[in-house]
């Protein structure tokens, strides 16, 4: 089961081309353009540019995809895996890293070649199963990922792996809960959260030696966060919860919302601008620095799980191999 959304995995698809993704006619409000379904039936879970013309999507079946000229056209990447890529991470235009099921991947050449640099397997775990959901760099030498330790798809511990070497090496760091950990940001080498199940809010401000508990205010799962700068910053999850904090985290305000689906993936390009996405097809748009949230037609009904936004240009992607675009 992908617990980050919900859903079981579909096995046994064949190897897929995506040559190019063309526009089509519908088009939605506010600049998102509905683009032809990539994977028919498998899931499209992630999406990352490292600048303006670099970018990879991936999903279920180990798909992985990348564009080299700003989404005009996207070739699939070879990647030794039939587990779902749950997220991507590049430092720059060639160096990066994806999950995938329990493994962690890497590359140094734009994704090319993606080699496995480390699996972590039930015996580490006394016979649970790990699975990873979201990796961040704060420098070339130092990462992190978060995930779960399961039982028969039953959460039993928390997981939060470190690297100081570039992914050579990961050891397990110690958190104070045993919750689900689903997504983390840093702002800089010191200053990180990460957010998961029954509201859990995690904060370091010393480059991850230590952990500790923000109060959310809520027992949803919380599936993304995204700050601004050190103080600003937004989480979004279950039940149409949107909560910000001006504090680092000190305080974490419920922000109304106009919807009660699950929100999955937040980003704020400025002070001002920012979007959010969720099931059901859900887009929410705020210019306002999240004062007031404003829902946008999607053209469709279909789970939207990830979000890249840039200054003029965006990207979500989510279920049956959907990509939406958006131009300013």
């Amino acid at each position: 089961m992908k617990r980050r959304t919900g859903k079981i995995l579909q096995r046994g698809a064949g190897a897929w081309l995506l040559s190019c993704l063309m526009a089509s006619a519908a088009l939605a409000q506010a600049g998102w353009v509905a683009l032809q379904h990539g994977l028919a039936e498998r899931d499209l879970n992630t999406i990352f540019f490292a600048d303006s013309k670099h970018g990879w999507l991936a999903g279920d079946e180990g798909f992985v995809s990348y564009t080299g000229n700003g989404g005009q056209t996207w070739a699939q990447q070879a990647l030794d895996t039939k587990d779902a890529v749950n997220d991507i991470y590049f430092l720059n235009k060639e160096d990066g890293y994806l999950l995938a099921g329990n493994r962690i991947f890497r590359t140094d050449d734009s994704g090319r070649t993606w080699r496995e640099t480390r699996r972590f397997l039930p015996k580490d775990f006394d016979g649970a199963m790990p699975e990873f959901y979201s990796v961040r760099f704060t420098g070339k030498k130092s990462g992190w990922v978060i995930g779960s330790v399961s039982r028969k798809d039953e959460v039993v511990d928390s997981l939060l792996i470190y690297t100081n070497d570039g992914g050579a090496s990961w050891l397990r760091k110690t958190v104070p809960t045993r919750e689900e950990l689903i997504h983390l940001d840093f702002v800089n080498d010191a200053r990180g959260w990460i957010v998961g199940a029954g509201g859990t809010i995690l904060y370091t401000s010393d480059a991850g030696e230590t952990w500790t508990i923000q109060r959310s205010g809520v027992n949803a799962t919380l599936y993304h966060v995204d700050f601004r700068n050190s103080t600003t910053g937004w989480v979004v999850g279950e039940r149409g919860h949107i909560l910000r904090t001006t504090d680092g985290g000190g305080t974490w305000s419920k922000m109304n919302s106009p919807v009660r689906n699950t929100l999955l993936s937040v980003q704020f390009v400025d002070d001002e601008r920012g979007w959010v996405v969720g099931r059901g097809g859900v887009i929410l748009r705020s210019d306002d620095g999240g004062q007031t949230w404003i829902q946008q037609e999607s053209n469709t009904k279909q789970n939207i799980y990830a979000l890249f936004m840039g200054k003029d240009k965006g990207w979500a992607v989510g279920g049956d191999g959907m990509v939406l675009q958006y131009e300013r």
